[in-house]
């Protein structure tokens, strides 16, 4: 079983399909805390699910190095196997990808390496394209840039909006994330080969 956190930014509702997916057998991992930069609606999901929780705020004008080293801190408090960022809208220092790379694993709504970046679903609509995508990756430096360890496309439909597109994303973000993490824990991802 991997332990694993994850880190929020918002209202978790990939972090509640990941909570099912674990709980029902799909995912051979367990959530052994959730992270947030703040305190989100999307906590209530661990705390719902008897699930450690614990805020590290980026406050303004803070230190960027000295937050991600007090997070990172945090979060190997709970011994984890894997991080996932699932909608965690901070970009994590250098010295935290290097604790905890490369079992440091994003979502992402596009198909990357298009549209990177905290505004993929509205840039991918206003590019006028016909389809995005969503993909999972291993956190890196930059911003997006990590290895890509599995991605799907997502096609934009005639009266798509930023909202319409999203949802239909995160479906596929969803699905993605549970099968990168079912072969990490089943030892057939090339992350584990990396570590």
């Amino acid at each position: 079983m991997l332990r694993v956190v994850v880190l929020i930014s918002g209202q978790g509702t990939n972090l509640r399909a990941f909570l099912d997916s674990c709980s029902n057998g799909s995912v051979p991992a367990t959530v052994v805390a959730v992270g947030a930069d703040a305190d989100v609606s999307g906590l209530t999901h661990a705390r719902n699910d008897n699930i450690p929780t614990f805020i590290e705020p980026f406050d303004s004008g803070a230190d960027r190095d000295t937050w991600g080293a007090r997070l990172a801190d945090r979060v190997a408090s709970y011994d984890p196997d894997l991080v996932i960022l699932s909608g965690f809208m901070r970009i994590v220092p250098p010295g935290f990808v290097r604790r905890f790379a490369p079992m440091l694993l994003n979502t992402h709504p596009s198909f990357l390496p298009d549209f990177p970046g905290a505004h993929a679903v509205r840039d991918a609509v206003e590019a006028g394209v016909t389809e995005t995508g969503a993909s999972v990756i291993v956190v890196d430096d930059g911003v997006d840039t990590g290895p890509i360890l599995a991605q799907r496309h997502v096609p934009i439909l005639d009266g798509d909006t930023e909202s319409t597109l999203h949802d239909r994303i995160k479906i596929v973000e969803r699905e993605l994330l549970v099968e990168v993490v079912r072969d990490i824990a089943n030892r057939e991802s090339a992350v584990i080969e990396e570590k």
